[in-house]
């Protein structure tokens, strides 16, 4: 067998192991949901102004904010970006909705 066929084998094993709870992940990451409602607040924008402005739904934001739904990757990411940098979304929105 190839060492790269070994390698693989010896890595399903061990994501077996980690699955039955018989071994510890060398590493996990873990990215937490960003506070929907913080954001928005700081910002100063009602549910709805803020949806429209990052051109998401005024219910996804609703029920981000109420804890009925969680943000996926995609989402926590974006929401990453307008807190520290909503101007620059803004414009990437406004462009987009130009085209």
């Amino acid at each position: 067998m190839s060492k790269f066929g070994q390698e693989l084998i010896e890595s399903a094993k061990e994501a077996l192991a980690i699955a039955e709870g018989d071994a510890k992940p060398a590493r996990a990451f873990s990215a937490e949901a960003p506070d929907v409602a913080a954001i928005r607040k700081k910002l100063g924008l009602s549910q709805d102004r803020f949806a429209r402005r990052f051109g998401l739904s005024p219910a996804t934001v609703r029920d981000w904010e109420q804890g009925r739904r969680q943000p996926d990757a995609p989402a926590r990411n974006l929401l990453r970006v307008i807190e520290y940098a909503p101007e620059t979304v803004e414009r990437a929105v406004a462009r987009a909705a130009a085209r």
